[in-house]
């Protein structure tokens, strides 16, 4: 298998992987990508403006607005306005926002769990336990 059949291979599985890990959590199968996307960024780096949020998500500012609204009318986000500076506000996952993301990521674990042992045997559970440094190295890549 040349790199660019292995570079394909490797995107369909791993974005099939994805696409059934997000249908395994009730608790949050009725944010949008990006709201997921935004509360995940939040989750890692709180707290930020909606523009760094914009410009993580690759969404325009004006559909960042819309999706912070959204959060925070689940009481998902929390806005505080800048000390330095009135202009700005600062944006943060709640504690009730955290729980549910804490209780999807359990789901999502729970479930991946229960496929690992279900159809991987042992040897394939110690090749996955092989891969996982490298599929880091390959996201760290990305990064620089």
């Amino acid at each position: 298998m040349d790199t660019l059949e292995l570079s394909s291979s490797l995107r369909t599985a791993v974005s099939t992987l994805h696409k059934m890990l997000r249908k395994q959590s009730s608790t949050i199968s009725e944010y949008s990508m990006t709201e997921r996307e935004t509360i995940g960024h939040l989750m890692r780096n709180s707290p930020l403006l909606p523009t760094e949020l914009a410009n993580l998500t690759k969404v325009k500012t004006q559909s960042m607005s819309h999706i912070l609204n959204t959060l925070e009318e689940r009481e998902m986000i929390k806005r505080t306005p800048s000390k330095d500076d009135k202009r700005k506000v600062y944006i943060s996952i709640t504690p009730a926002g955290k729980k549910i993301i804490e209780k999807a990521r359990y789901e999502w674990d729970e479930w991946l769990k229960g496929i690992i042992e279900k159809s991987l045997s042992e040897k394939e559970r110690e090749l996955l336990i092989k891969v996982i440094p490298v599929l880091n190295k390959l996201i760290e890549a990305k990064k620089v």
